[in-house]
């Protein structure tokens, strides 16, 4: 079976780093002028117990 090449510019993030962080980091002016940001949308999931 042949590995699938990986794009160059596919992001990753490592294993058990703090990704939140990074995820609030807001865009540069010049990103947003090149093309080069993502948008995050984050979901949270709020359990109440209801005893």
């Amino acid at each position: 079976m042949r590995k699938e090449k990986r794009k160059k510019e596919e992001p990753t993030i490592a294993p058990g780093m703090d990704t939140e962080d990074e995820l609030k980091e807001e865009a540069t002016k010049k990103e947003v002028e090149e093309g080069d940001y993502t948008n995050v949308t984050t979901v949270s999931w709020d359990e109440n117990d209801p005893s």
